[in-house]
């Protein structure tokens, strides 16, 4: 048989593809031209397509193990390639055993993401239900796995293919509006401004969701607020654990401390900073320079100061209401007794939810977000220009952007990196 076109060095490869051992069962997955070859060489007989068979696996006359075999000829297979599972006792000496055989065969265990890469090149998965695959297998909390699956089922490209085909449409109004031999200039534009608008608002929305990466990483909360405000016992307390040094001290906190802490399912990081003066000590006064960059950089701050406002990313917080009666506009919380902690909690979920996906829709990475960015830019630069044909050069020039990242530019600089975060057997 043939390598296959995206296989050009022929190669066949095998990996475990369960999980870690021992364990009851164990999972070799193989995947190539060569991978008929190698089942019939331990098993013998291959068993009819897709329909599991007990065998004695041997090698070279010696019995390696008794398990269930399944053979997936090409091209209706994860990969596009011929493939081959052995399903065998989770056994360390078992696996290790086969391996030895395997590569006497000829073949070679596989790199981090191979199958995965194989399957992208021979067209069974497209980039982003890679992205989506690598972001499940790391999906810790409820929403990373809702937002994972959405992706991995291919919700990010349907959707650009959608507004792909719109912005076609109002290309199409607009090359009739050029075209339009009247002079009623008002109706030839409410022929496709009202399509622009609407789009506009739908890749506004898009933009200003929580990034991919956002989600995958977890929310930053910074707390902040004056030596002694009973940051670090608050940070304790929502983390439920002892993360931070509580000391009476002023300046106890000199650094960025996090923890990662997951709440109503949502990802979040914890952020315990320096308290907030005019510092003497050059270390405390570095403390506090880190503590005013995660005021700009956290989606969500508990601004433990008196002068606290709320807005959209702010919930101001009296942090030691077991002492002390909380100040106007703060919500009363006290790290001692767990009094308002599970108000706090309720109002930082209800931010979270804020900036998150709703039911059905996606968050975009990077390499998406600055295609939706540029999009955006044209049909801003489309809207408010008085010239038409200006005007459906940008509608023209948001399609060819996204065009480019359907179409995959620039996936060679990435793919290294996204595959090297899936296991062996992927």
């Amino acid at each position: 048989m043939e390598a296959a076109p995206n296989n050009p060095a022929g190669d066949t490869i095998f990996a475990l593809s369960s999980g870690a051992l021992p364990s009851a069962i164990a999972i070799i997955r193989i995947s190539g031209a060569r991978a008929r070859d190698a089942l019939e060489a331990l098993a013998g007989i291959i068993p009819q397509p897709r329909q599991a068979a007990l065998r004695t696996l041997r090698d070279a006359g010696d019995v390696l193990d008794e398990g269930m075999i399944l053979w997936f000829p090409a091209p209706r297979t994860v990969t596009g390639e011929d493939l081959a599972e052995l399903h065998l006792h989770g056994s360390r000496a078992v696996v290790e055993a086969c391996y030895a055989a395997l590569r006497r065969l000829g073949l070679r265990l596989a790199d981090p993401g191979e199958f995965t890469r194989r399957a992208l090149f021979n067209g069974k998965m497209d980039l982003a239900a890679v992205e989506g695959l690598a972001d499940l297998l790391a999906a810790e909390t409820e929403s990373q796995r809702r937002d994972a699956i959405r992706r991995q089922r291919g919700a990010v490209p349907r959707l650009l293919v959608g507004w792909r085909n719109r912005l076609t449409l109002i290309s199409a109004a607009m090359e009739a509006a050029i075209d339009y031999d009247g002079e009623d200039e008002v109706a030839e534009q409410d022929a496709w401004s009202p399509l622009v608008d609407k789009l506009l608002a739908e890749m506004e929305r898009a933009i200003g969701l929580a990034p991919a990466e956002r989600l995958r990483d977890g929310i930053r909360i910074a707390i902040l607020g004056p030596p002694n405000a009973g940051k670090s016992s608050l940070f304790n307390a929502l983390a439920g654990r002892d993360a931070a040094i509580v000391s009476d001290i002023a300046g106890t906190t000199r650094d960025v401390i996090e923890a990662p802490v997951a709440i109503d399912g949502i990802p979040f990081v914890l952020i315990d900073t320096a308290g907030l003066r005019d510092a003497v000590d050059p270390i405390e006064r570095i403390g506090v320079s880190r503590a005013l960059d995660e005021d700009d950089l956290a989606q969500i701050r508990i601004d433990l100061r008196a002068d606290a406002r709320e807005d959209v990313r702010t919930i101001a917080v009296s942090s030691k209401a077991d002492i002390a009666d909380p100040l106007p506009g703060h919500l009363a919380v006290s790290a001692l007794d767990g009094r308002g902690l599970d108000d706090l909690q309720r109002r930082i979920v209800a931010m979270a939810r804020a900036i998150l996906p709703d039911e059905g829709e996606v968050t975009f990475d990077r390499r998406y977000r600055e295609a939706l960015f540029a999009v955006r830019d044209e049909l801003i630069a489309a809207r408010g220009g008085a010239d038409l044909v200006l005007a459906a050069e940008h509608i023209r020039r948001a399609g060819r952007v996204l065009d480019a990242v359907l179409g995959g530019d620039g996936v060679e600089d990435m793919l290294d990196a996204l595959f090297g975060r899936f296991c062996l057997g992927k």
